[in-house]
C-alpha cells in the first residue's frame, strides 16, 4: 500500500485552525511589542489581519477573522 504524499507545509484551508496557524506565524514576524502600549498592539493586529486578507478563511468568513485573531493573542498571552 502506498503512503499518500505529504501536503505542502504552506497549504491553507478555509477553517479557523489554518487561519490561526498563519496568524501565529505572521504575528511572530512582528517582533517584540511593549505590553504596556495597547496602541502598538492594535496597530500590529491590524497589519497582521490585513496581511492575511487573502487567506481562504478570511475570504470565506471575514466576520470571524478578528475573533480568531484575538483568541490567538490570548493564547500567546499578548
Amino acid at each position: 500500500m502506498r503512503t499518500p504524499p505529504e501536503p505542502p507545509s504552506n497549504q491553507q484551508f478555509s477553517n479557523a485552525d489554518s487561519y490561526g496557524m498563519a496568524f501565529d506565524e505572521a504575528w511572530g514576524r512582528i517582533g517584540d511589542l511593549d505590553p504596556a502600549d495597547p496602541v502598538a498592539r492594535d496597530s500590529a493586529l491590524e497589519r497582521v489581519i490585513t496581511s492575511l486578507s487573502d487567506h481562504p478563511f478570511a475570504l470565506s468568513q471575514p466576520e470571524l477573522v478578528r475573533q480568531v485573531a484575538e483568541f490567538r493573542l490570548r493564547l500567546l498571552r499578548r
